[in-house]
């Protein structure tokens, strides 16, 4: 390949030039671009509040363009229910992480999905609690060890790990819930068109959107980020399967069809 053809990777306007603090194979930086792009695409960076509440994601609006706010440890949904309801012409982003989101904070992310509440949930789940120094989450898989779990979670003693799109589809408000990954080219593409469509159902005012992203931790897994990427596929994914579970607005633009009397 000669030099003239050497792709040049351009940062999308809608991410600050800041050196990042996440770990190497950390999916979050990932996460951050495609969030970046899609509200670039969308045209609508300059409406949009970010709410970043307790984890890794706390410095996510240090990284993408727009306004932003911090919440407290898994209150995020109650926040962004509040700012939408008083400010309804912003795009509000919940960006949160499973200890965050199916931990302190699984009765505000129930409920808000409940209510059908305008917003945009993005969950990052990584199967760990990354910032304080890897214990288990409530997503950490049966057998999975970590510092609280140092010889593998029990689910005898404390259940199975949660899954949030299984959870939330039970419930009639949601109208977009999607399951997607970061751990390989061809899962991030189809994480960055869930992001899309869930902030477009948003602008367009079609009620609660919640699009889960499995995400690798390689540190506090303790291996390096090639094995990371495996251990999404490999060990996650049979548990939190991709794909998507719910999307009315779709659903409701098919034509019906007429039964032959």
């Amino acid at each position: 390949m000669s030099a003239k053809n050497i792709p040049i990777y351009k940062r999308p306007e809608g991410l600050t030039d800041v050196r990042t603090h996440y770990c190497a194979g950390c999916g979050h930086g990932i996460i951050h671009k495609l969030v970046a792009e899609a509200l670039d695409e969308l045209e609508i960076r300059d409406n949009t509040i970010l709410i970043a509440p307790v984890g890794c994601s706390v410095l996510a609006y240090k990284y993408i363009e727009v306004d932003g706010l911090e919440a407290a440890h898994g209150r995020a949904p109650a926040v962004a229910t509040g700012l939408k309801r008083a400010l309804p012409d912003r795009m509000v982003i919940s960006y949160q992480g499973d200890g965050d989101l199916l931990a302190i904070g699984a009765g505000e992310t129930m409920h808000a999905a409940n209510r059908g509440e305008n917003i945009t949930v993005l969950f990052v789940n990584n199967a760990i609690y990354g910032m304080t120094g890897g214990q288990m989450a409530p997503t950490s898989l049966e057998g999975q060890k970590t510092l609280t779990s140092p010889n593998g979670r029990n689910t005898a003693e404390v259940g199975s790990p949660m899954r949030a799109c299984e959870l939330l589809d039970t419930l009639v408000s949601p109208a977009y819930i999607e399951r997607t990954s970061v751990h390989n080219p061809a899962s991030v593409r189809k994480t960055k068109k869930a992001i899309l469509k869930a902030l477009r159902y948003q602008k367009e005012n079609k009620g609660y959107s919640f699009v889960e992203i499995l995400s690798m931790c390689p540190t506090n897994w303790g291996v390096d980020p090639v094995k990371g990427a495996d251990w999404v596929k490999e060990a996650m994914v049979p548990w939190y399967p991709l794909k998507k579970f719910r999307d009315k607005p779709a659903d409701a633009e098919k034509p019906t069809e007429k039964k032959a009397s």
